[in-house]
């Protein structure tokens, strides 16, 4: 009975741990002005995990001032968000195989490039390499309603980016 309940605690500890790990990643956000966040979600049966910095507007003038155009972003702040897959997926049509990725984008003022990274623990997008890509997929952004935190959620089989007055979303199916 005493060796169960050890079994049991063991157990609990190493799943609070892995749970745990996934901010331990991102490191403590204590004192970062940018909280951490987190997407944990079935779309069409695919697990996917999403982790990002939360930066705010603040006044600030967004798309074309603190993101610039047409230039690679970490798509949040401090540590490149991150997205995993735990099988393979098809995004916006295109194969994309099971895994952990860097979610970097290019903002466009018509069209946005989403890039899938096959390395992702990278600080910013400072060493980003496209020789590492992945996938490389365009989406159109849309106007929306102004969120003040950059926030990620699912609609649907889409994943969306919501930030200011602005949406980018993609769309995430099982493959097979």
């Amino acid at each position: 009975m005493r060796s169960s309940r050890r079994a049991l605690l063991m157990f609990l500890v190493g799943l609070t741990a892995a749970a745990g790990m996934s901010w331990a990643e991102r490191g403590d956000d204590a004192n970062r002005k940018s909280k951490n966040g987190e997407l944990r979600e079935l779309v069409d049966g695919v697990a996917v995990t999403l982790e990002y910095g939360r930066p705010k507007v603040k006044d600030r003038k967004i798309w074309g001032g603190l993101v610039p155009w047409d230039r690679v972003w970490r798509t949040g702040a401090d540590e490149a968000t991150t997205i995993s897959f735990d099988r393979d997926v098809r995004i916006q049509g295109e194969m994309l195989s099971a895994g952990h990725y860097a979610f970097f984008t290019v903002p466009g003022m018509d069209s946005w490039t989403l890039v899938f990274n096959k390395t992702p623990d990278q600080w910013g997008a400072f060493s980003y390499d496209d020789n590492e890509d992945a996938l490389r997929v365009v989406v159109i952004p849309v106007a929306a309603d102004h969120v003040e935190e950059l926030t990620f959620g699912v609609e649907g089989n889409r994943v969306v980016l919501r930030w200011e007055k602005l949406a980018v979303s993609f769309r995430v199916e099982a493959d097979g």
